[in-house]
This record gives structure tokens, sequence and C-alpha cells, in this order.
């Protein structure tokens, strides 16, 4: 509970980020060693993905292996997106790595099963999703129940209903060219995927920084009572974010089904340690003390980029979890330092 606590902490603070009066009063030294710790993610990225083309120069830096990359990680990312929504509001939801189990089960037996043409299966797995996130907005907002103990046991009954629903059993059957198409086809050699996830990042940064629905979103994170006192309908906001965190889970459940082609509960759960590294990492670069989107992407593509390289140096199959896990620990105490370091700038 302790470490929720501090993790929790890590997600209400503003960003860090030197201000342009900042920068000004500083010589070329300092200014370096300000923009380090806002920048030094990315910058460890770059290093990372020179080293592997240099060390490996036949498989790492090849068109095939950014495609693999981008098909891989796309979903990852966009459930990373889908919980840094809720985290800007200092609330987490654990129901992206358990909704993905049933959604992308339910986009394939709506077809299989039911015969529903898959765009009206697609558009009902969307609502579901949406739906489900409503509720874990009413459960916390309402019942006043942490967002954690909440997620988790909305989470839990998804995975209990995909086990249902399957029996154990995978869902397969003939799908639609089209419903495969969404998530097979290649655009200028990229996987489509790539593509979406890019749209939804673009439109989540400016919903995020330049509207009031941002502002207001970080204010909450930050102080959700402050927030509350200055009129800030915190209880409307908080109930969106987990909406479209919902929505954008299903949309990733839709991906897989069209990726996998067949639907089973034992795949999904391995997406939700990765997704919310990738969402804490985020806080801990370009606007550091907050999650962003733009670090969060950053945070998945470093997971991404360090655990292709190491397997092509012949990391074993426990090499990606191992590294999940200790890159999760890495973040949540980046993000607890610099929170610690802004509340001692601030007093």
């Amino acid at each position: 509970m302790q470490t929720l606590v501090l993790t929790m902490q890590s997600i209400e603070s503003d960003a860090m980020e030197p201000t342009r009066a900042e920068m000004a009063k500083l010589n070329g030294l300092q200014k370096l060693g300000r923009l380090i710790p806002v920048y030094g993610l990315l910058i460890l990225t770059v290093f990372l993905i020179v080293l592997f083309s240099v060390l490996l120069p036949d498989t790492f830096p090849t068109l095939l292996n950014l495609r693999a990359i981008l098909s891989d990680k796309s979903i990852i990312a966009l459930l990373s997106l889908a919980a840094t929504v809720p985290m800007a509001a200092g609330r987490i939801d654990l129901t992206v790595g358990y909704g993905i189990v049933l959604w992308h089960i339910l986009a394939i037996s709506l077809q299989t099963t039911i015969g529903l043409p898959w765009p009206i299966a697609v558009v009902l797995v969307l609502l579901l999703g949406a739906f489900v996130g409503f509720l874990n907005g009413l459960l916390v907002e309402v019942a006043r129940i942490d967002s954690f103990i909440a997620t988790l046991g909305t989470g839990t009954i998804l995975y209990a209903l995909a086990l249902w629903h399957t029996g154990g059993r995978q869902m397969v059957g003939v799908l639609p060219e089209g419903f495969y198409a969404i998530n097979g086809t290649f655009v200028f050699g990229l996987p489509i995927t790539a593509y979406y996830l890019l749209v939804i990042a673009i439109a989540m940064w400016l919903i995020l920084e330049y509207t009031p629905v941002g502002r207001y979103l970080y204010a909450i994170g930050a102080n959700s009572r402050a927030a509350n006192l200055n009129g800030i309908p915190t209880r409307k906001y908080v109930v969106g974010a987990f909406v479209t965190s919902g929505a954008l889970t299903a949309l990733a459940g839709v991906l897989l089904a069209s990726k996998l082609r067949i639907g089973q509960a034992s795949v999904g759960l391995e997406f939700l340690l990765p997704a919310l590294v990738g969402a804490f990492l985020g806080s801990t670069t370009i606007k550091p003390g907050r999650v962003n989107v733009w670090g969060t992407l950053v945070g998945v593509v470093i997971l991404a980029v360090g655990i292709s390289g190491i397997q092509q140096f012949g990391g074993s199959f426990w090499v990606e979890p191992l590294f999940n896990g200790v890159t999760l620990l890495v973040a949540i105490g980046i993000a607890g330092y610099a929170q610690r370091r802004k509340g001692a700038k601030s007093t």
C-alpha cells in the first residue's frame, strides 16, 4: 500500500520542465544539467537505438525489425495511452490489462457465433468498453472506492466473463477480410496500427495540453479537493477519463483480435505490466513529474527497443517480463525522486 501511495503521488504532480525565463538565467552547463532530467529517457532511447544498430547491423536497423516492433508494440502503446488519461487525473485503471482479454474475444465471437457484420461487432465492443469505463468512474467517484481496488475488481470480473464465455477454449472461425485489414494493412511499408496510434496520440496531446479539459484533468490530478473548490466538476471529468480509457482499451482489443484471428482468455494479461510501465515512464520524461502523451510513447519505445535488442542477442523468453518489471521499479523510483525534489524546492 505504501508503494501505491508513492506511485499515486508521482502521478498527482505538475511537470517540472524548466521555463524559458529560468533557462535564460543559466549558463551552458547549467542548461544541460536542467535538460538532461527532462529529456534523459529520450536521449537513452536514441543511444540504445544507435548501440544496437552498431552491434547488430544485419538485423536491428532494418525495415523488417521496425515493422515487427511497430506491429507488436502499437497495441501496448495504445493501452499505455488508455492508462495515461485516468493517471492525468490522479487515478489508475487496471482494466487496460484485463479488459483487452474480453474485448478481443467478443470482437471475434460476435461475428462467428452470432453472425453480426464486423463493423457492428466492432462498434458494440467499443461501446461496451466505454460502458465499463463509465462503471469504473462511478465506482471511483460515486461509491468512493480507491481506483486501484475498483479497477482491479472490475478487471477481474471481466477476466472471469472471458473465461466463462470461452469455456477455456479458443474462439475461432472464418472472419471477413475487412476485419483482418483493420490490423493487417500496410501503409508506406509500415503497419496501419502505427498510424492509428499516431493519430490518437496527437489528438490526446492537443486535448491534454491545449484545452480546458486537459488543464482540468491535470488540476484534478494535482489536488482533487482544490480543483473541486475552484469550481471544476471533478466527478464529471474523472468519469470521462475512465470512459475514454475504456474505449481505447476496447479499440486495442479489436486490433488484437484482427491480428491474432482467434480469441482466447490466456491472451491479453501479459499486456498489463508493459502498458503501465510505459505510462509510468511517461511521467519521468518530456514533462517530468506528470504523465504526458509523448513521454508515454517514449516509455513504450525504450521498452520495445531494449527488449528487441536483447532478444536479438539471444536473450531467453523470460527476458521481456524481467525487463518490464525492472523498468517499472526504476520508473516508480525516478518518479518518486522527482516528486520529493519538487517538494523540497517548493518549501
